[in-house]
């Protein structure tokens, strides 16, 4: 620590300095060269190594959201199957990486846009306009935070009474819950019934059910056949201790569940994408009875809507629903892998009974 200014030099840096023989020190660069190596030595030990990935993108605060209306080729159909649109945005923004969502959810009168490198994007839509609100960067989750891998946050939950979320994580297959807001963590869980789900197939779907329970689907292969793998919880998964059981979930052939939603009776919606090589996608929503989710059940739907090449080819892969006057919409995100020449687009259906 440096001397406050103003204290007298003592006699013997007095004297010290007088009698300092003139001429270079032949002393001073050998210490010099031993100064730097034990900084160099200090720097390593104690400054974590870099793996030479780069760091996750993280979106700023403040970035505004452009939207613009979208729609298909063609023009939208009357209906798709039992949902008839309302419209859609095409969104991006002037920030590297933008889109990549995963998750979506509506929370009062905004939605909030889940990215797979752990970052919350808000929107306000009303009368045909769009606000962007602050948005945040999951600071709290698995590992560092520093690779985009340790904030794979794949499906959402939003407690639309306290604000609180629950966010799935590939990778290691846990699920956190998150303050409101998204400032910080509260808890975390890595389930038992999860646990052998695979480094990049995890919980893609969550919902929470109207009693209370929480179900969790496994992706599994993209372009795989038969039952996915799926847990059931009591409570809150988030919380060590919860009890769950198992059960499994069969998508329609060649799809894998990408989300999940819970209709207003208890039925839950459940969202299924598939890969077409190179870079086409389409989707398919199933409608899964409630009576039928519980301990062991194959997990069965009927289909209500094929999107075809309705999406423009995207990834669909954020589902939500609201209800408004009386009527029950669906929301769609779709993912565009942060590929800024890809389109980030958000849907809106209003479900026919």
């Amino acid at each position: 620590m440096r001397a406050p200014a103003g204290l007298p030099e003592t006699p013997s840096s007095r004297m010290d300095a007088q009698e300092s023989p003139a001429g270079p020190d032949p002393v001073l660069p050998y210490k010099g060269r031993v100064r730097g190596l034990t900084i160099i030595l200090l720097v390593l030990l104690l400054v974590p190594s870099w793996s030479g990935e780069p760091r996750r993108v993280l979106f700023r605060r403040d970035l505004s959201v452009r939207a613009t209306r979208f729609v298909p080729a063609g023009g939208w159909p009357a209906r798709i199957g039992a949902l008839r649109p309302v419209g859609a945005l095409s969104l991006s923004a002037r920030q590297p990486g933008f889109g990549g969502f995963s998750a979506l959810a509506l929370h009062r009168d905004h939605a909030i846009l889940l990215n797979d490198g752990g970052n919350v994007v808000r929107l306000r839509i009303a009368r045909g306009m769009v606000r962007t609100l602050p948005g945040s960067t999951l600071d709290d989750g698995p590992g560092t935070g520093w690779r985009k891998d340790s904030r794979d946050s794949e499906s959402l939950v939003v407690d639309p009474a306290s604000g609180r979320a629950w966010i799935g994580y590939e990778r290691v297959n846990a699920i956190w819950r998150y303050a409101p807001g998204f400032g910080h963590a509260e808890a975390w869980s890595r389930p038992r019934t999860m646990r052998r789900w695979g480094e990049n197939s995890g919980p893609e779907a969550l919902v929470r059910l109207a009693d209370g329970r929480f179900l969790a689907l496994r992706e599994g292969a993209l372009r795989g056949s038969g039952p996915r793998a799926a847990a059931l919880f009591d409570g809150d998964p988030a919380r060590p201790g919860t009890r769950s059981a198992t059960l499994r979930y069969l998508p329609p052939d060649g799809y894998a569940p990408s989300d999940a939603a819970v209709l207003p009776g208890g039925d839950v919606l459940v969202l299924n994408r598939r890969w077409q090589p190179p870079l086409r996608f389409d989707a398919i929503v199933v409608r899964v009875p409630a009576a039928r989710i519980g301990a062991g059940a194959l997990l069965r739907g009927r289909v209500i809507a094929r999107f075809g090449a309705t999406l423009g080819g995207e990834n669909a892969e954020g589902l939500a629903v609201s209800r408004e006057r009386g009527a029950t919409m669906v929301w769609l995100v779709t993912d565009n892998d942060g590929a800024g020449w890809r389109r980030t687009i958000l849907a809106k259906f209003r479900l026919v009974e």
